[in-house]
């Protein structure tokens, strides 16, 4: 099942830059914190000095998508929440699996966030006889081998590989052989798969902790 951005020409998509969408989880993230603590309206001049960035850099990225606010009024926090729920494809539902199902698979599966993304668990997949069969946040742990039959009797949209990197190579080229949509790969290495057929988002943890520890580093050098 393909899916879209809603209220979006597609013959345009691909012109929005993609530092454009990776804003917008973040806006998303403040817009339900406002709507949560019952704040229905804001500025776009409020809103930047909320996120730490400015209101033309918000209105400039909000643009892309057909522009949300009222002049003399500013934005409907709530509509604008869904507005970009629709465009991030948080209020469809994509079914998932995890591959990998040690620490770092249940840490993922048990994240209080996890409900809110628009995924829906429906299976864990290993290799360890002492893991297979157990229950994990309501999903059965199976063997890496059932991965066909399962494919077959469920429409899988998700994969999220928390997998070894000499494993996960070729269960990527399985799973993008079975057709699933999106890949979000913590393996620490780079699948390279097509993607025009697969959409792959590379997590490497290790990367942003040497981020952090530049930032550190930089930090020491000013006092």
């Amino acid at each position: 099942m393909s899916r879209q951005f809603k209220g979006i020409d597609l013959n345009k998509r691909n012109e929005i830059p993609q530092a454009v969408i990776t804003r917008l989880p973040r806006y998303y993230r403040y817009l339900s914190q406002l709507v949560e603590k019952g704040e229905y309206r804001i500025s776009s001049l409020a809103l930047s000095r909320l996120m730490g960035t400015t209101a033309s850099q918000i209105r400039q990225d909000l643009n892309y998508f057909g522009g949300f606010g009222q002049q003399g009024y500013g934005y409907n926090t709530k509509n604008l929440c869904d507005r970009i729920g629709d465009i991030l494809g948080n209020n469809d539902c994509y079914n998932t699996v995890i591959i990998g199902a040690g620490n770092l698979g249940k840490a993922i599966a048990s994240s209080s966030s996890f409900a809110h993304t628009g995924l829906f668990l429906k299976c864990l997949f290993d290799v360890k006889p002492e893991i297979i069969g157990q229950t994990v946040c309501g999903c059965e742990v199976r063997h890496i081998d059932d991965i066909d039959s399962f494919w077959a009797e469920n429409r899988v949209d998700v994969a999220i590989l928390a997998l070894p990197p000499s494993a996960a190579l070729a269960v990527a080229e399985k799973i993008a052989s079975l057709g699933v949509q999106g890949i979000w790969n913590f393996s620490e290495v780079e699948l390279g798969l097509d993607p025009e057929k697969v959409a792959v988002r590379d997590v490497h943890l290790v990367d942003s902790f040497m981020t952090l520890c530049f930032d550190i580093k930089r930090n020491e050098k000013k006092y």
